[in-house]
């Protein structure tokens, strides 16, 4: 059971949760953007579909289907859409057991978890995907749930993981901030009314994480770390 230090109590002394971090995954905790951009590049050529990486890094952080969707077009062969899915899938499972996670990331975790934050990963991951990461990441003793792509019917950028994070961190959107590192992360937080921040580590610039919604830009996790006591983070634990 994650640890909730801080945490109010209900009239049963069972800890209400007051305030939430969502997390998005890849690219955010865990470094393994480019990974899928390779593995991507990979399965859209082994099926004849000539797609610039460049295009691919752009649309990481969308699900497995939007993602194809979005690269190749609504007068693509759909046909192909599941082929090209598992290709990927079975590419990408080939790092599953040295994904590398950014520094400070578990810090991170643990830090928030001691102040009284409840952690919810909110991810387009799914099945032994999923499973690779949180293994990557080690902290599943602070997290308190996820809500992956085998959760929600619509990914982002729609709201859908981000209110299901919501949801099993029982607290309001106005007492949660979303920290992701795409575009599509920003619109979903804001589109569930849930404040969001952005780190740099995904590859995303800066000025286009502040075009879609981002309240606050940092290099990486270790610089969420240095300022959980200003901003956002020192909002909410003053209210």
């Amino acid at each position: 059971m994650a640890r909730n230090r801080g945490a109010e109590l209900d009239g049963s002394g069972t800890p209400m949760a007051t305030r939430a971090a969502l997390f998005d995954v890849d690219g955010t905790l865990v470094d393994t953007n480019y990974l899928h951009v390779t593995a991507w590049w990979e399965a859209f050529r082994q099926a004849g579909q000539t797609v610039r990486m460049a295009a691919i890094h752009r649309a990481i952080g969308l699900g497995s289907g939007d993602l194809v969707a979005h690269l190749l077009g609504d007068e693509r062969d759909v046909d192909q859409d599941a082929g090209i899915k598992a290709a990927h899938a079975a590419l990408y499972a080939t790092f599953h057991d040295r994904l590398p996670v950014f520094d400070g990331a578990r810090d991170l975790l643990r830090s928030l978890a001691d102040r009284g934050w409840t952690l919810v990963l909110a991810t387009s991951a799914g099945g032994s995907e999923l499973a690779a990461l949180r293994r990557a990441i080690g902290a599943d003793d602070v997290i308190a749930g996820v809500a992956g792509a085998d959760d929600v019917a619509v990914g982002k950028p729609g709201p859908d993981p981000v209110r299901r994070a919501l949801d099993l961190a029982g607290v309001p959107a106005d007492r949660a901030v979303f920290l992701g590192d795409t575009v599509w992360d920003m619109e979903a937080a804001s589109k569930a009314g849930v404040r969001p921040l952005a780190v740099l580590t995904g590859g995303v610039p800066r000025a286009a994480l502040q075009a879609g919604g981002a309240e606050a830009v940092f290099v990486n996790p270790l610089d969420v770390l240095a300022n959980l006591d200003t901003g956002v983070f020192a909002d909410l634990e003053k209210n």
